[in-house]
């Protein structure tokens, strides 16, 4: 399975949910992309030094999945397969689709237009019932965001 950044984010935010998916795939493995988009999103953070190591700890665990000739040449055929259809979606994502295209591996994310690519297998649900009732609690008391480890 390919963590796509939304889901890459919520587990290291400890969102047991992910682990539990993650534990019934032979195979865990993060895109170079999503790598970058994570890193770009913790550059500012108060709490970057906990995701930087949380990144030197677990990241030896997944596979990290690189762009090759063989994803650029899956990239370019989505592109235009789904332009065709007219339902592009963001750049990035198209790598990662290529990149699970290629490999032969779900997505696990939140992001409905990964459901426009062809073949691609999709895993939005990843929520365990203890983090459904904290967000729920925390809607109903004003608070939107955790506080990561």
């Amino acid at each position: 399975m390919i963590l796509d950044t939304n889901a890459l984010s919520a587990f290291v935010d400890g969102e047991a949910g992910v682990g539990d998916v993650l534990r019934r795939q032979a195979r865990a493995a993060i895109p170079v992309i999503v790598l970058g988009e994570f890193r770009h999103g913790i550059a500012r953070p108060r709490h970057r030094p906990t995701y930087e190591a949380w990144l030197e700890s677990q990241l030896p665990h997944f596979d990290v999945l690189t762009v090759t000739g063989e994803t650029a040449v899956a990239y370019a055929e989505l592109r235009i397969a789904l332009k065709r259809s007219g339902r592009l979606i963001p750049a990035n994502d198209a790598w990662i689709a290529a990149l699970a295209l290629q490999h032969r591996l779900p997505v696990l994310s939140r992001d409905e237009h990964f459901d426009a690519v062809p073949g691609l297998e999709r895993q939005s649900r990843w929520r365990s019932a203890g983090a459904a009732r904290r967000e729920a609690s925390r809607s109903r008391s004003g608070q939107r965001f955790g506080r990561p480890g």
